[in-house]
């Protein structure tokens, strides 16, 4: 029976494994005997993904990303080019921890821009945007934008990637969706909406004009 997903004929997949349907898997990836991957995911060239990872449903991960043992990611994240994730805070030849992985939990809906190095042990809250470059060292939460080295909050971001601003009555809206949201204690973000745990609507999940778009000024 012909694999429901695709993958180029220089991916090196181990077995047994799971992968989902409509998943494509490109050149020159390694996936590993044991790991998970849900459905409609994208590995994009050179992509390793180690044995006991667990990952969801429409997760993209760009070109020159190895996500190691001790990694879960929740559905509809994307992984920029070239990310670093970490499974041990304190690595050395000589000792071996390969029975003790440190954890790291990437949430629904994360984005983890080029570049960007996530230190091991930590949670990347829902929806939450690491930019290129930044290196997280602790966790993060929903909807946050954490720049910088070492990387801080900066700020949130709605579902669709743009910063909220200049809340009125204490509300937020994202200039492309609409979608409103409000800070409900410090450091507690929700939309007002949709639950966080909903899929986009589809009339929401394609966009249609260029992020500069909405923030020229």
């Amino acid at each position: 029976m012909a694999a429901a997903y695709q993958a180029h004929l220089t991916a090196v997949i181990d077995q047994p494994c799971q992968i989902g349907a409509g998943t494509r898997i490109w050149h020159f990836c390694h996936v590993c005997a044991d790991a998970v991957l849900g459905e409609n995911c994208n590995l994009g060239q050179n992509v390793m993904i180690a044995s006991g990872v667990r990952i969801g449903r429409n997760v993209k991960i760009q070109n020159n990303v190895s996500v190691y043992g001790g990694t879960t990611i929740e559905d509809d994240v994307f992984l920029g080019p070239s990310c670093v994730l970490t499974n041990v805070s304190n690595p050395r030849s000589q000792v071996v921890r390969r029975d003790i992985y440190e954890s790291t939990h990437i949430r629904r809906g994360a984005t983890i821009g080029a570049n960007a190095t996530i230190t091991c042990g930590v949670t990347l809250g829902r929806y939450c945007f690491i930019a290129a470059g930044a290196v997280v060292t602790r966790d993060v939460p929903d909807y946050a934008m954490v720049v910088g080295l070492p990387g801080r909050p900066r700020g949130w971001v709605s579902r669709h990637g743009h910063p909220l601003r200049h809340p009125v009555a204490g509300i937020y809206t994202c200039p492309e969706s609409k979608l409103r949201y409000r800070e409900l204690e410090p450091g507690v973000l929700r939309c007002l909406d949709l639950d966080e745990e909903a899929p986009l609507p589809p009339s929401l999940a394609i966009g249609s004009r260029p992020y500069r778009d909405f923030h020229s000024s």
